[in-house]
């Protein structure tokens, strides 16, 4: 648990010593097709702007920052190459820039490292610098819980977080794998996506979205009429059997004035409540217009 908390101050807490003391002890040089990247390397989308911007650095400057490594077992080497020597644990940008830039070896860190050390390292380096998409983050905290017991709490403060901010993170592999492609390429944002969860259809809600291009507070008012709805529906749903002219009643007064209207008649049938829902001052006052005859 000791580890657990110092993650949270970066990568160096994490390796138990101060990076230029390390690069002094431990800074070798690496062949690029003698590292592999990292199995559980929770960032998946590279932008390719960005990628040039490094390329175009490295060719003028060279790699200036270590990757971070781990060595693999001796393996034999392949008819495509020599086998991997290294496997990458913080870098994988720069060995694919550097790699794209003409470079035949790169400056390396060399570290033994558990699976458990190389999962949080690759997750907390690209948390603090801000190189994930919400659902990449949300995957890498799903796989430190699922897969080496962490809980909210203790992973919060791994990765120098709030309990809550895991938490809702997490939620985002709640929605439909359409909608969290739409997070992955920036079509829409987490707060959108957060959004997105309170309404009954994610995906179709997304559409809306996107077609309207709402932003996050309009989001959130879409996903307060689609509850809205929901209740209303359920309750109707709840009813004992109604009258089917009264239905039809309802039916036509709804097309009519465009809005959503319910008939509520007491038990003796000769009483009862006309209710006529609107979303916006601007039904209201539309409504407003057409009954008093001034809106023909």
């Amino acid at each position: 648990m000791a580890r657990r908390r110092s993650l949270g101050r970066g990568l160096d807490a994490l390796f138990g010593a101060d990076a230029d003391s390390a690069a002094g002890s431990d800074a070798a040089t690496a062949a690029i097709d003698h590292l592999t990247p990292n199995p559980f390397q929770p960032r998946r989308r590279f932008d390719d702007e960005e990628m040039e911007n490094l390329v175009a650095s490295i060719r003028e400057n060279g790699v200036l920052q270590p990757l971070l490594v781990r060595p693999l077992a001796p393996a034999a080497d392949t008819p495509a190459g020599p086998a991997p020597a290294y496997q990458i644990v913080a870098g994988e940008r720069r060995w694919r820039a550097a790699q794209r830039a003409g470079l035949h070896e790169v400056p390396v860190l060399v570290r033994e490292m558990t699976d458990l050390d190389v999962l949080q390292a690759a997750l907390i380096e690209n948390v603090q610098r801000q190189d994930l998409t919400a659902v990449e983050e949300a995957e890498g905290y799903s796989r430190l819980i699922g897969e080496f017991a962490y809980t909210q709490e203790t992973l919060g403060r791994a990765v120098g977080k709030s309990r809550s901010h895991i938490a809702n993170t997490l939620r985002l592999l709640d929605l439909p794998a359409d909608v969290r492609a739409m997070v992955q390429d920036g079509r829409i944002s987490a707060g959108h996506a957060r959004a997105l969860l309170a309404t009954p259809d994610p995906s179709a809600a997304a559409q809306v979205v996107l077609s309207r291009g709402l932003n996050v507070r309009q989001t959130e008012g879409l996903a307060r009429e689609a509850q809205a709805d929901r209740q209303a529906d359920r309750a109707e749903r709840a009813r004992p059997a109604r009258d089917p002219d009264t239905m039809a009643l309802e039916t036509e007064l709804a097309e009519v004035l465009g809005l959503r209207v319910a008939i509520r008649a007491s038990a003796d049938g000769q009483s009862g409540e006309l209710v006529i829902r609107y979303r916006s001052l601007d039904q209201l006052d539309h409504l407003c217009r057409r009954l008093s005859g001034t809106d023909l």
